[in-house]
């Protein structure tokens, strides 16, 4: 089937694209005063989770878990390990507590993504593709074919795709809101002030989140040829995958649509409409970048952001409160396409 080399260049464009930390500012501060600021901005994280650390509950121990993460030298207790545990066991944890917990391991020893994370969320979360598709880039990294086949069709009658990042984002803004950003955080050629500080945080450590293996079940239903089960399978699994909770799920889904479709008609209308999610990631990545300069549009997505949700929901609320359309202009491409 053509267009499956594509999908590769396609989920790697939506990845880069994806929450992520937000570009530096075109008016870049002297190498000395970025040093300092850069050491303030470490300060106050560690200050962050010193304060989110003796909290009880599952959300605030998840925001503590998450900021403890990149901070290297993290005192026992305080470190992204200690923390996610705790969160796990708290009150009111969930599947999103877990998925984080995939990080806390040891990739050096190829003992990633954390095992005793993904038996339970496999456990407590079985209606959840995401999980499954976790499941299958694990099974197809160990050459496990048959369970990798195994795990695509439970993916396939899964009843939902979340990859709780919007759980992720909201215990993130809550986080970052229990301290005042120091003024040595402060970009001072910027007006976005503290929530420009604290929006940078938030969707800088959000674009890290655990990824389940898509680019795995592509290949997987690459391959399919005349299965007409495998087929079936694959093009269930796109139906749930397009109403998933990320850009990078939906992207699948309306790849595995465009590629199965028995139609010129539906084929094409499935390259739209992934042209039109590329365009919304595209817009939304410069809303996230405007927001380290504009104080408004910072405190815009930090709210959003603590509403909850999913990451899918909070980008098209955003570019509909900005007054972008969904849709992308007659003519326009894709960066991918133009390059």
């Amino acid at each position: 089937m053509p267009g499956w080399r594509q999908l590769a260049v396609a989920l790697a464009g939506l990845l880069g694209a994806s929450i992520a930390p937000m570009p530096a500012l075109a008016k870049q501060a002297p190498p000395s005063a970025q040093a300092a600021r850069t050491k303030a901005l470490i300060a106050f994280q560690r200050d962050l989770v010193s304060v989110l650390a003796p909290r009880a509950d599952a959300l605030p121990l998840l925001g503590a878990a998450l900021l403890a993460r990149p901070l290297p030298r993290q005192p026992k207790g305080n470190d992204f390990h200690g923390l996610i545990d705790r969160a796990t066991a708290a009150p009111g944890h969930g599947p999103a507590q877990r998925w984080v917990q995939l990080a806390d391991c040891d990739a050096q020893a190829g003992a990633c993504p954390n095992p005793d994370a993904l038996a339970a969320l496999v456990t407590d979360a079985p209606e959840n593709a995401a999980v499954w598709l976790l499941k299958l880039g694990q099974d197809v990294h160990d050459a496990k074919r048959d369970e990798a086949r195994a795990d695509l069709a439970h993916a396939a009658r899964a009843k939902l795709y979340d990859d709780y990042t919007g759980t992720s984002l909201q215990a993130l803004a809550d986080g970052v809101s229990v301290l005042p950003p120091p003024d040595a955080t402060l970009d001072p050629h910027a007006d976005s002030g503290a929530a420009g500080v604290q929006a940078m945080i938030v969707f800088g450590i959000a674009g890290a989140q655990p990824q389940p293996g898509l680019r795995a079940a592509a290949e997987v239903c690459r391959t399919a040829g005349e299965d007409q089960a495998l087929i079936a399978d694959c093009r269930q699994l796109g139906k749930t995958l397009e109403w998933g909770s990320s850009p990078l799920a939906r992207s699948l889904g309306l790849h595995l649509r465009e590629q199965l479709a028995s139609e010129a008609e539906g084929r094409e209308q499935a390259a739209r409409e992934r042209r039109d999610l590329i365009w919304q990631v595209q817009q939304f990545t410069q809303l996230i970048a405007r927001a380290q300069a504009d104080k408004a549009q910072a405190q815009h997505l930090l709210g959003l952001a603590r509403h909850g949700g999913t990451e899918m929901s909070l980008m098209l609320a955003a570019l509909r409160d900005a007054g972008i359309p969904t849709s992308a202009p007659a003519g326009w491409k894709p960066h991918e396409d133009q390059g």
